[in-house]
């Protein structure tokens, strides 16, 4: 069984509004605070399953108030605009960081087709 990457460091820079992620690995990402927001793991912003995702629109200054401890195998976010519900695993962390590209490019194409903005 191959081991799961477990973080070794974890920095929210409030100012930057940026999530920095060193992973056993040697895996390192640093993610914006928006990125986290979009792609929150939460049913509210998922759905329930495949083709309920709900399109988050006007997030680009939305920072994060607290990280709070879930276990020993995620932490979870509280946001500037009240979202707190996701739970964002090592493994999800982990995929977030290593999808950050494809994932983005994603989101800015689905923001377009709907004639949505990131801007509040």
């Amino acid at each position: 069984m191959v081991a799961k990457p477990r973080p070794t460091e974890i920095t929210l820079h409030q100012q930057s509004g940026m999530l920095d992620l060193a992973f056993d690995d040697g895996r390192k990402f640093s993610l914006p605070v928006e990125y986290l927001r979009v792609f929150s793991p939460s049913a509210e912003v998922r759905g329930h399953g495949p083709g309920q995702e709900v399109l988050q629109v006007g997030k680009r200054n939305v920072g994060v108030k607290a990280v709070e401890p879930v276990g020993v195998y995620a932490v979870k976010f509280v946001f500037s605009d009240g979202h707190d519900t996701g739970i964002y695993s090592w493994d999800y962390l982990h995929e977030l960081g290593t999808k950050h590209e494809s994932n983005w490019k994603t989101y800015l194409a689905r923001l377009e087709h709907a004639g949505k903005s990131r801007d509040p």
